[in-house]
């Protein structure tokens, strides 16, 4: 599984790659404009960045330009629009972009892209003797920085039972169930965090309200306790 950030300011752009990536078993987290993208990058550690170029605030080439030059292009980028030039998908390249895609996107395209540039991020791989990323498959962004991520494994494969709000886990099952199990514990969590509010929690997850509503539907969050805010 990998971390893909999708930067794209329409919603049903957003909305599609999401579930084709989240299907695929990947982290996906989504930023409308460059603003909400620069907030996600310099926050956490993307595998692999699918950068929109035409967006009102600043443009992707624009803030493909920035992170190279304050050392935050790290990870492979993959530039998309349906309405740029040859030389703009150009320029994008010379800047760092691996790859360029032409909307609308083929699934098949689309995986193919994605596959080759996770694994290009896999060969970037830290230098000998220190430890790779515990979040991404690449290993060269930030450190583990917080104590639980520190911490030692536990024993069989299962998450410390005196963590609060979590359920416990077990390795041995399928991918799929292991995943929605975390997913829906990781959110039951944070609602309980955020007294059930639906907003923070979006903000929180980085998620949109519309995705995340069908998250919870399809993990089964029991989403009618009354403590539980609608806004």
């Amino acid at each position: 599984m990998a971390n893909i950030l999708v930067v794209d300011d329409e919603l049903g752009i957003r909305e599609l790659l999401f579930e084709i990536l989240n299907d695929e078993g990947h982290a996906v987290e989504l930023a409308e404009n460059a603003s909400r993208a620069r907030e996600l990058r310099q926050a956490g550690c993307p595998d692999l960045v699918l950068l929109d170029i035409w967006m009102p605030d600043t443009d992707g080439v624009t803030l493909l330009k920035e992170w190279a030059a304050t050392g935050l292009l790290t990870m492979p980028v993959i530039m998309m629009s349906g309405h740029a030039t040859i030389e703009t998908a150009v320029e994008a390249t010379r800047i760092g972009a691996m790859a360029f895609l032409e909307k609308p996107i083929t699934l098949q395209k689309l995986l193919q892209t994605v596959e080759k540039g996770l694994s290009r991020a896999q060969t970037r791989s830290a230098p000998p003797g220190k430890p790779t990323s515990a979040t991404g498959v690449g290993g060269i962004c930030a450190p583990v920085s917080s104590p639980e991520a520190a911490a030692p494994p536990q024993a069989a494969g299962r998450l410390p039972d005196e963590a609060p709000g979590l359920q416990r886990f077990t390795f041995e099952a399928p991918l799929r169930e292991a995943r929605d199990a975390f997913e829906k514990a990781y959110f039951e969590f944070h609602l309980s965090q955020e007294n059930g509010s639906m907003t923070r929690v979006a903000e929180k997850t980085g998620l949109e309200r519309t995705h995340l509503y069908r998250k919870l539907k399809q993990l089964g969050v029991d989403l009618s306790k009354p403590k539980r805010e609608v806004e």
